[in-house]
Parts: C-alpha cells; structure tokens; sequence
C-alpha cells in the first residue's frame, strides 16, 4: 500500500516539484495539496493523508500552527508531519518538534532526502536535515544546555 502524502506550501512550483519527486515512487502518492494552512488542516482531516509536508510560511495559517493544531499535545492519532523550508533558523525547528512534527528539513537538501523523510515519518521515525542536526547535538553538548542530574 501507498504512503499517502499531502503538501502544503503557498508556491505552486514547489509544491509541483514536491509532487513530481513523490509521485515518481512506487510507494508513494500525493493525495492534496494547499496552498495556505488552513486549507492544509481541513484537507488533512478530510483525506487522513499518512504524510504531510508543510511549509512554514503561508498565508492565512503558518504552517507552525497547522501543525500545532494537527499533531500537537493531546491530539488523538495525528498525521505525520514533515516540516519543509527555507528557514534554517532554530526557533521554527524547536516549535515544529514541540509542536509535534516529525521531521524538519531545509528544501535545499535534495529529493533524496526528502523522500527518506517521508519513508522514515510513515514508519514512525524522525528525519531532520543534517545541518541541522549537527547544530542541535553541539547545542545539546554545552554543558548549560544538559541538566544535572538528580
């Protein structure tokens, strides 16, 4: 079976780009798009995508809040959400992951990633671009960012 993918973002040049690199996957099929996030929350619960790749800035609902609403705490069997952006900037990473997004990627990274992303969100695992990841683990390693311990 198909993982079933929505892609939310306000350009229709990426979001027919997200759509070719999905699409050309035996195991994958895009099933919605939106252009803003409020279109992008009703077709989620409309469709149950398995997928969805959210841009962060778009109009009428960001896709922060989209996914706050979608995935976020007490949120029962929420979607897997992909955040995909140009902004390589820690606090939209830190609200996307608070906000219960499953993955965080710059759209810079490439097709390849962007489908192990999706592969690895529809199994219930995590990608976040590799640049990122390295600011975040040294930002785990300063010793005022690790706890004591009881």
């Amino acid at each position: 079976m198909a993982i079933r993918v929505l892609i939310a973002d306000d350009q229709e040049m990426v979001r027919t780009g997200f759509r070719m690199i999905v699409d050309s996957q035996p195991d994958m099929e895009v099933v919605g798009e939106a252009a803003d996030g409020a279109e992008a929350v009703a077709l989620a619960r409309r469709l149950r995508p398995d997928v969805c790749l959210f841009d962060i800035r778009m109009p009428a609902m960001d896709g922060l809040e989209a996914t706050r609403v979608l995935a976020g705490p007490g949120v029962a069997d929420p979607p897997r959400i992909v955040i995909v952006t140009t902004f390589d900037m820690d606090e939209y990473v830190y609200g996307a992951l608070r906000g219960g997004a499953v993955g965080f990627l710059l759209k810079d990274s490439g097709p390849a990633l962007l489908l192990e992303a999706v592969r690895a969100a529809a199994n219930g695992e995590s990608l976040v671009s590799p640049s990122i990841t390295v600011r975040l683990l040294e930002r785990l390693a300063k010793p005022s960012a690790v706890p004591p311990p009881p």
